[in-house]
């Protein structure tokens, strides 16, 4: 009797993937799903594939906990090791938007997408956006408390070193979390630089590492050694070579088909490195840096207006990101006016232009709603507090009771979101914890997927129950990841067997 049960077990035959449905369909009911509780244990094995050691460092372990290890699963994971790289046009082809970061409903991804995946391969490389936004803040509130035409507001330079303090907790904080990801998971890292999108936030650590440098209190600022400049600089320069040099002969990455509003970040390091050359004293650095950004920005400036309108238009939760094209012109005008000595025409130029173009979007109420927070929203902190560092400048130059109030109100504003986008991140990341989805775009395979016609579809078919059963199963509709049985019928079958 058990040897006719464990013959006629149809479970045996049916994949841990496949869901079943359950119901009478001969009398008219719906079909439901049935989960089925047990998973494969090798569908985990595919983050395998990410990992730096795709899995040894685990079997080791295990052989030395005295565990045996199945051969199929060690073959699997020297599958696994050999990992080609990505191409840059399976980035084109199998995403989409003006972010690259929609997969295409024709793609199958290498992992799993039905699970949550481990936090390190959540965790991207713009998180870095949240140091950019309170290191900001920390230059903001220190010019105020330094500035003469600031004097009447009476700021404390505690709220300078308080924030800096915080600016180097996240910097830490979030630089030793992706360096966790770079040692455990190097293959997600490497398409993350390999992403002709991503690849800008890779600037984003070096310039926050650029705002600690430029933020601290002017007793402790006068006291850092020229030295520490270069070793910031030095990042920044090697990616130029390399952004800007696949920008002028790449042939799918060249800046008419990779252009896009994060761009900026791979210009504003060089502005914000001649603004900490200048304030350290600094005359060759602080000029070549400040030529180089201004070639390829004036580029990049024209490339965008004339790419946005006549290409895909973003999406409502990527809106943050236009404020990106006020953070360049800030920093120039602050760069230059220090390179000078002097805040004059040739700082005020771009300080207008930042300025004009911060009211123009501050004035289109779509940008600022109708979509769901993410990192994304953190696009907003840095170039609004841009502004509000150039107007502290310009207000001390000429000042008068209009640019006065000009600077309180653009501080103010800066100060409320930098603080509504810190508590709201806080609340997603440790109440709703949903800081950080499944980053697909990072999971995309390498060949491209087979497409078959739709008549030559497989189907699945039951060898067990009765012909009516089969009948039922050859007039319902099927699809190649679902099984359809009458589980009426099969266990009538199963209790006459028995």
């Amino acid at each position: 009797m058990m040897a006719s049960r464990e013959k006629s077990d149809p479970y045996q035959s049916i994949s841990d993937s496949t869901t079943v449905y359950a119901g009478d369909a001969l009398n008219g009911e719906s079909l439901k799903p049935v989960e089925n509780q047990q998973r494969n244990p090798r569908m985990d094995r595919r983050f395998n594939s990410f990992k730096t050691w795709s899995g040894r460092l685990e079997r080791q372990l295990a052989v030395l906990n005295g565990k045996q290890i199945e051969p199929e699963a060690e073959v699997n994971v020297l599958q696994n090791a050999e990992i080609e790289v990505l191409p840059v046009n399976r980035y084109f082809d199998a995403l989409e938007g003006p972010e690259l970061d929609t997969v295409r409903d024709s793609e199958e991804l290498v992992l799993p997408v039905d699970k949550k995946w481990p936090f390190l391969l959540r965790f991207p490389i713009n998180s870095f956006a949240i140091c950019l936004g309170v290191g900001s803040q920390a230059v903001l509130w220190r010019d105020l408390a330094t500035t003469k035409s600031m004097s009447f507001l009476h700021i404390s330079l505690t709220i300078n070193l308080v924030l800096w303090c915080i600016s180097v907790a996240l910097v830490v904080t979030v630089s030793f979390i992706y360096s966790l990801k770079v040692i455990f998971y190097f293959e997600a890292v490497r398409r993350e630089y390999y992403h002709p999108i991503r690849v800008n936030f890779f600037f984003a650590p070096w310039i926050s590492a650029l705002f600690l440098a430029v933020s601290l209190p002017p007793l402790v600022a006068k006291n850092i050694h020229t030295a520490i400049w270069y070793i910031l600089m030095i990042p920044i320069f090697c990616l130029d070579l390399k952004i800007y040099g696949q920008w002028m002969s790449g042939s799918q990455r060249k800046l008419s088909v990779v252009a896009n509003p994060t761009s900026h970040l791979a210009i504003v390091g060089n502005f914000l490195g001649a603004f900490l050359g200048a304030y350290m004293g600094l005359k060759e650095g602080p000029i070549f840096f400040f030529a180089v950004g201004l070639a390829h920005y004036i580029v990049l400036f024209v490339t965008l207006f004339q790419k946005l309108p006549t290409n895909d238009t973003l999406p409502k939760e990527l809106h943050p990101v236009f404020f990106l094209f006020i953070a360049v012109p800030s920093v120039v005008s602050i760069a230059w006016a220090l390179i000078q000595g002097v805040f004059d025409y040739g700082a005020r130029i771009p300080y207008f232009i930042s300025l004009f173009l911060y009211f123009t979007l501050a004035v289109r109420i779509n940008f600022f709603r109708g979509f769901r927070f993410s990192l994304t929203w953190w696009a907003y902190t840095f170039p609004v507090t841009g502004v509000s560092i150039a107007t502290v400048a310009y207000s001390d130059e000429v000042t008068n009771l209009f640019t006065q109030i000009l600077t309180v109100v653009l501080s103010s504003i800066s100060a409320l979101v930098v603080i509504a986008m810190l508590s709201t991140t806080i609340f997603h990341a440790f109440v709703l914890q949903d800081l950080f989805p499944n980053d697909k775009a990072i999971a995309i395979s390498v060949k491209r997927p087979v497409k078959r016609p739709k008549t030559d579809k497989k189907r699945c078919h039951l060898q067990f129950g009765s012909s009516d059963t089969k009948n039922n199963i050859e007039a319902s509709p099927k699809s190649e990841s679902f099984v359809y049985i009458d589980i009426g019928n099969y266990l009538e079958s199963t209790s006459s067997v028995s």
